[in-house]
């Protein structure tokens, strides 16, 4: 054979030529400091919150226990505690935690880290600063309510002293804890950082090929394993023969890892691993294994028929989850009725790192890096594998090259402990592309059917929605069939408008495949269809698709949560004037109603989900041979308060791009239970020359922060489709649309 040179990714680069121009913030990258340990635990001399820790040299440490996936999760948290700290930056140094209960929820999804740990960050800061205050105010003998923190010093104002607070961290470590109903809170309009741009403290790391990946971990004397997993789902190993794969050079073993059985959970699907010395051996070996596979009931399935079953679902009626009035008496007795179906495919998550891990297990230990959403999930099942107590559990939270929800589920954290236990060695399990798009937890298919009553003075009186797809539930109960009250709560049962007859129902379907969470969840196809029907009522009226939705929004009012979905949390009310307003704004900004060349339209959608309010206006050019692009996004949107306006803006252009190529190619079909598609030729994304120019207007208010990452995706394809009905007459229902508009 060839000699194998291990060689890492970042070698890879630099040996191909690739120049990469990078900014750097001073004081932002991560390093090792006598005080802080590697993991992110602090040590410093002083401590006064989990969060936060000082050096003797007043450098301040804050503890990031969300995972940063790009969507820059680490520098907004870090900086609401500086910002209430007074701290200066440069002076802050960024620490990842590891996976730890005292830390609080580490699962980064649902785009809850700010909204949900805004107020306890604001704390962790105020404590610290608060006892900075005292512990000056003490050496100058004067009432603490005359010293103030200002930018990393405190000051007296009275006698113009002040000291840094290099000069304070012993004496505060002194003190009591205040407790939280005692700590005062900055004015918004004293905020330094909150609300301001700020790069994000990975990007000298990433941009200079020093960010650790998942894929990038690594431990003196690791194996690399290659698993071949069945390729329909549950299936089973009958027979392999191994002697193939280990007779090439660098393949040491072949391990046989358990088959799944349902319901999915976070369990390792199963199949035969090879362990070798580098990756290459492993994947050769992996060619080389003969496996016959049983491949079990679900070798039957075939998405085809499956998008027939759902659309016969949506035929008749199902179970009701929203009804209000009497939708029959105004079907019967409306001017016109118009209905229509719509249809969305399987997606893949398809983060551009594929799954990878390693796991080192003893008998006194098991310590885990990976870049996983939800590190404390992993602590529960290192310890239900190895048999070790969960403290004896270690777990490692690296850079996430995306992730998009399918790294929130650890099973392919969990090969690698069953591997490393197996063996008695440290193993890393990387994942091929084809593994990652073949074996994912698949955003579900769905069909809507949504019908609607026109009275006689030209009024929307009836709304009829019903929804079939398989839920998320299946993933966790093998008999879950029928959506769950918080999946069709993300934009089916919250439909937002002011209609007086309401049936929103759902149907039962089984689940083939490993259904799972994807960006944006089920307000993706919802969305795609509620907002896409809005646009078919606005021509059966007659009427403009902005002026249509605002009539049928309303008057303004504050809906009843408890009526309209899951997503209702104290002091986030479902608003319907901010609705109205970011419609309004983006239809300003994007010059709704211009005069356009042949062959060019404006399409509008406009949804609210993660307590967001989103309204996106696409401009569409068809060519005269049908094929499409899409030169112009304009966003409207209103999170409430946006702590980093830089990151709002690249999360929604990020939506942007996913949005657009879930509406041009993404789908994932089966056959025979086997997934079609396997690599990016096949299974497409969205491609640099087809990203439009995309402007963000973001609402300045002083709302509680609300969602960010995700509740830009879904008014992307509906807003696409309704302006490819402007330029052409064509309605699309049915997603992927392709590259082209069929004549």
């Amino acid at each position: 054979m060839i000699p194998v040179k291990q060689l890492s990714r970042r070698d890879f680069v630099k040996t191909s030529g690739l120049f990469v121009l990078g900014v750097s913030m001073a004081g932002c990258s991560r390093r090792d400091k006598p005080g802080i340990t590697a993991t992110g635990s602090a040590e410093g001399p002083w401590s006064p919150d989990v969060f936060v820790s000082f050096d003797a040299d007043g450098t301040v440490h804050i503890i990031s226990h969300r995972s940063e996936m790009g969507q820059g999760t680490r520098t907004g948290l870090s900086a609401i505690v500086a910002d209430e700290l007074e701290a200066d930056w440069g002076r802050v140094k960024v620490e990842q935690a590891m996976a730890d209960a005292k830390y609080g929820n580490q699962n980064t999804d649902g785009s809850w880290s700010v909204r949900g740990f805004m107020q306890r960050m604001r704390e962790a800061g105020a404590t610290a600063r608060q006892m900075l205050e005292q512990a000056a105010a003490d050496q100058w003998q004067v009432n603490v309510t005359a010293c103030r923190a200002q930018n990393h010093r405190v000051l007296h104002d009275a006698s113009g002293r002040s000291l840094d607070y290099k000069d304070l961290v012993v004496a505060a470590a002194a003190l009591p804890v205040p407790a939280s109903d005692t700590l005062s809170f900055k004015p918004s309009d004293k905020f330094r950082y909150i609300g301001k741009d700020m790069p994000i403290v990975d990007l000298d790391d990433m941009t200079h090929g020093r960010a650790g990946y998942g894929i990038d971990a690594s431990v003196p004397g690791m194996k690399y394993a290659a698993i071949a997993r069945c390729p329909v789902t549950f299936g089973r190993v009958k027979s392999f023969d191994a002697e193939e794969a280990l007779a090439l050079d660098g393949v040491q073993q072949v391990v046989e890892l358990p088959a799944a059985s349902p319901p999915a959970l976070f369990q390792a699907l199963g199949g035969i691993a090879v362990i070798a010395d580098n990756t290459w051996a492993a994947m050769e070996g992996r060619k080389r294994l003969n496996i016959e596979w049983d491949e079990g009931e679900n070798a039957s399935y075939n998405s085809d028929d499956y998008k027939e079953q759902l659309r016969s679902a949506v035929r008749q009626a199902g179970q009701v989850v929203r009804g209000e009035a009497d939708v029959a008496a105004a079907f019967a007795n409306a001017a016109t009725t118009l209905d229509a179906e719509y249809y969305t495919p399987h997606l893949a998550h398809a983060p551009m790192e594929p799954p990878a891990a390693l796991a080192s297990v003893t008998a006194e230990s098991c310590e885990i890096w990976a870049p996983s959403q939800n590190p404390q999930s992993i602590i529960e099942a290192g310890a239900a594998i190895t048999g070790l107590a969960p403290e004896q559990v270690k777990v490692h939270v690296t850079l996430l090259g995306g992730a998009f929800g399918r790294k929130a589920k650890c099973d392919f954290v969990n090969e690698a402990i069953i591997l490393s236990k197996s063996i008695a060695a440290p193993v890393k399990v990387v994942w091929s592309r084809e593994d990652d798009i073949r074996h994912d937890y698949f955003h579900a298919p769905s069909a809507q059917y949504l019908k609607a009553s026109i009275n006689s003075e030209n009024a929307v009186d009836g709304w009829l929605h019903r929804v079939a797809y398989p839920t998320i539930n299946s993933t966790f109960d093998a008999g879950a069939k029928r959506p769950a009250s918080w999946e069709v709560g993300m934009g089916a049962v919250n439909m937002p408008y002011d209609i007086a007859n309401v049936n929103v129902e759902s149907a039962e379907v089984q689940a083939k495949i490993r259904i799972g969470w994807l960006r944006s969840v089920c307000n993706i196809f919802q969305a795609f269809a509620v907002c896409s029907f809005t646009d078919e009522i606005a021509y059966a009226r007659n009427k403009d698709p902005l002026e249509n939705f605002l009539n049928m929004l309303g008057p303004d009012r504050l809906l009843d949560f408890e009526a309209f979905g899951q997503e209702g949390v104290e002091n986030y009310p479902f608003d319907t004037s901010r609705l109205r307003h970011v419609a309004e704004l983006a239809a300003e900004k994007a010059d709704w109603g211009r005069v356009l060349p042949e062959g060019r339209g404006l399409g509008l959608a406009v949804h609210r989900s993660f307590l967001s309010y989103v309204a996106a206006v696409v401009e569409v050019a068809v060519d005269a041979d049908g094929r499409w692009h899409v030169p112009r996004v304009d966003i409207a949107f209103d999170c409430g308060l946006a702590v980093n306006p830089d990151r709002v803006r690249a999360q929604l252009e990020g939506s942007v791009v996913f949005g657009l190529g879930i509406a041009r190619d993404s789908n994932i079909t089966a056959t025979n239970g086997r997934i079609d598609q396997g690599n990016f030729d096949d299974y497409q994304v969205l491609r640099i020359d087809m990203a439009p120019e995309t402007s963000v207007h973001i609402v300045q208010n002083d709302a509680p922060p609300a969602g960010v990452g995700e509740p830009g995706l879904p008014p992307i394809a509906p807003a696409l489709a309704n302006a490819i009905f402007a330029a052409t007459g064509k309605r699309l229902r049915e997603l992927p649309f392709g590259p082209r508009i069929a004549a």
